[in-house]
């Protein structure tokens, strides 16, 4: 980084993590108790519009719906990890792609994108929990295993939207398919009809979820595969009679949501509709009225009637922009102590000023690339998504 920011206090990070002890029950729903820092320069904003006007077309910048308000602002297009990563394929004369989300979607930009296009993260250390959970050689072990047992050839892997290229270029050489939380059923659809199981990456939530709610399989043919046990946790036995071998992953954000949070607020807030998503625990899934992704959230809120109550569980910065975007209706966030995902917040309005501000002057920084063969490998796994029925 450059001396034009500096990096927040060790005492401003704690306040993030920890909150300011401001009292849950006397806020609306939507606020975090420790709220996100302040930008310390007050002319970021200046910076940013006039680092983005002197790019012009020759820049292009994404938006993922988790981020902070004061980044979202300087989005040309906002959405989903997948959706973003294909408005910039669709924008081939942008050289810059400048991705304000996490690591594993600016790698899936740089895959989709021409090799004349540079993409870029802001901050470089804006990882994501659950993409980490899955790391390439803990799969090859897997997939050593199910060798071993026989049934590697019968077997099917999907990885979610969610995963590093290395995961998705695995899948895409051994004949899988990525797929997102919208399409998850139709991808275990296309599996089960060339495999007799599937392995899951590496959101172990949504796959159960998918499996038993949409696709009618008995829980019990749905194994955890633990890559911290020998042998995953399973015997070679158990691996082969398997339909779906779950990874355990699961995001850091979603996976705290819990049944109570929906027991407490469906005794607080009358008639409340409880809108998950299905990265959630199978309980909470269960538990909701509505399920679905990022995109699907959005629709039903903004379809809602006037004066409906909405308990959503999913990132915090989505709730309050559609609470903020609907003060007819009353939008709140399902459980009290979640707050930020911390990794999506590391892209933040002084990292995109220093990023935009060098590029404008020549110098490219924090290039995200994927090597050839993985990224082959991965655009063979992202095709078959988009090809499928």
């Amino acid at each position: 980084m450059t001396e034009t920011w500096t990096e927040p206090s060790s005492t401003g990070a704690a306040l993030l993590l920890l909150g300011r002890g401001t009292d849950p029950s006397a806020e609306r729903g939507v606020e975090c108790p420790g709220e996100l820092p302040a930008p310390s320069d007050p002319t970021l904003v200046e910076r940013a519009a006039r680092a983005k006007a002197a790019l012009g077309d020759r820049l292009f910048i994404l938006g993922h719906h988790y981020q902070r308000d004061e980044v979202i602002q300087f989005a040309d297009v906002t959405g989903d990890s997948f959706k973003l990563a294909r408005e910039a394929a669709a924008r081939p004369d942008a050289e810059f792609i400048v991705f304000c989300g996490v690591h594993f979607m600016a790698e899936s930009a740089d895959i989709l994108t021409s090799d004349a296009q540079k993409v870029v993260l802001p901050d470089l250390a804006a990882g994501c929990s659950m993409a980490d959970m899955a790391v390439l050689s803990q799969v090859e072990t897997a997939w050593e295993l199910l060798e071993d047992a026989g049934v590697a050839d019968s077997t099917v892997p999907i990885t979610y939207m969610n995963s590093s290229a290395d995961i998705k270029g695995f899948v895409g050489r051994h004949h899988g398919v990525v797929c997102t939380s919208s399409n998850a059923k139709r991808a275990l659809t296309w599996a089960f009809e060339r495999g007799q199981r599937v392995l899951f990456l590496p959101d172990q939530h949504l796959g159960r979820n998918t499996a038993i709610l949409e696709m009618g399989i008995d829980a019990d043919d749905c194994l955890l595969y633990d890559p911290h046990k020998p042998g995953g946790g399973l015997t070679a036995q158990q691996l082969g009679q398997a339909k779906m071998l779950l990874w355990r992953g699961h995001c850091s954000v979603h996976g705290r949501f819990t049944k109570s949070s929906v027991d407490e607020i469906r005794l607080r807030v009358p008639d409340v509709n409880v809108l998950v998503h299905p990265e959630c625990r199978f309980d909470v899934v269960t538990a909701a009225d509505y399920v679905g992704s990022t995109e699907y959230i959005i629709k039903i809120i903004d379809a809602a009637p006037a004066g409906s109550a909405w308990a959503v569980g999913t990132e915090l910065n989505l709730v309050r922009r559609l609470a903020n975007a609907h003060p007819d209706k009353q939008i709140m966030f399902l459980e009290r102590n979640v707050c930020y995902c911390s990794t999506m917040n590391r892209i933040d309005l002084p990292h995109l000023v220093w990023t935009l501000e060098e590029l404008a002057a020549g110098r490219l920084v924090n290039q995200i690339t994927v090597d050839a063969d993985t990224a082959h490998h991965a655009r063979v796994a992202l095709d078959q998504m988009l090809a499928l029925p």
